[in-house]
């Protein structure tokens, strides 16, 4: 039996389901019951049915889809995927950061851990942060964990009163404005999509800061045929496969996130074969109060 055979029979016979980043490799992609982008995933994980939820990406999503849906046994086919940029910031900092600064709510990054969104008053996404961000009590700073660079496009966008967290995605820190301007070389006129987590001054000298999932709407209803992706790789595999007719060109080929890269066809297997993988575990105490963020972030995104 081939290999994707099996992992659909196992899908079936033990009542899994698998979601997967846009960031994951494109054979991975391709076995996922759902594939889309942070936000896109919590709210696929909150409605998941399915006995077992098998999480393609970061540590931190799934545990934010076993914040959102406890009853699911939630699976991390990976244990060792990491997210560099989540571990910049420790519940001590944060608790010190909140002391110093009592007036301001705290906003967190979905890119971050389980007590980190439990130390928070709300979370967001990149593709839900500026709406968020507005519709916070006009009358409080906010404090921003721990992306520094979208915590940037967001406070130039709303104009909210905002102080940030040293953090960054080490894969969207390094792009440079070199990288910019030999991608129009490259491709005279094609518009370039970067991530709000990109350096302000590599991201204004783009078209159009957007979310993995904005790039994917914005791609589908453009009537441009051909693009500059200033992103993990990883997207590009999505946004070829959901628009067959256009074009996609990498920004750069360095930027691979390792972790997004560790999880194979075979892992998955062998995760439904019971060989590999870990079932996503929180204490109840860390899992109830960071569900408050998260709730908070569903409320404020409708």
């Amino acid at each position: 039996m081939q290999l994707n055979d099996r992992i659909a029979e196992l899908k079936k016979e033990k009542n899994a389901v698998i979601l997967a980043h846009t960031y994951q490799p494109g054979e991975v992609q391709e076995l996922a019951d759902y594939v889309g982008d942070s936000y896109g995933l919590s709210v696929e994980a909150s409605r998941v049915e399915a006995d077992i939820l098998i999480f393609c990406g970061v540590r931190f999503m799934g545990e934010t889809a076993h914040i959102l849906n406890p009853a699911r046994k939630v699976i991390l086919p990976a244990p060792s995927a990491g997210c560099p940029m989540a571990d910049m910031i420790d519940a001590k900092g944060l608790s010190e950061m909140k002391a110093a600064n009592p007036d301001k709510l705290v906003m967190c990054y979905v890119n971050s851990t389980a007590e980190i969104k439990a130390l928070s008053d709300v979370c967001c996404t990149s593709s839900n942060a500026l709406k968020i961000a507005k519709s916070l009590p006009q009358d409080k700073g906010i404090i921003f964990v721990p992306d520094r660079h979208l915590g940037t496009f967001i406070q130039e966008q709303t104009g909210r009163d905002m102080i940030f967290w040293d953090g960054s995605c080490p894969i969207h820190a390094q792009i440079e404005p070199s990288w910019i301007s030999e991608a129009r070389k490259a491709h005279p006129g094609v518009q370039i999509l970067v991530h709000p987590e990109t350096p302000r001054e590599s991201r204004i000298l783009c078209d159009h800061a957007l979310s993995t999932g904005g790039m994917c709407d914005f791609a589908a209803a453009s009537k441009d045929n051909e693009f500059i992706i200033a992103t993990e790789l990883g997207l590009i595999h999505t946004l070829q496969k959901a628009n067959p007719d256009k074009k996609f060109y990498p920004l750069s080929n360095k930027l691979v996130c390792p972790d997004m890269k560790m999880i194979t066809p075979q892992l998955l297997l062998d995760v439904l074969e019971g060989k590999a993988g870990e079932v996503v575990a929180l204490s109840e105490d860390v899992r109830v109060k960071a569900r408050v963020s998260l709730d908070r972030m569903m409320e404020l995104s409708l």
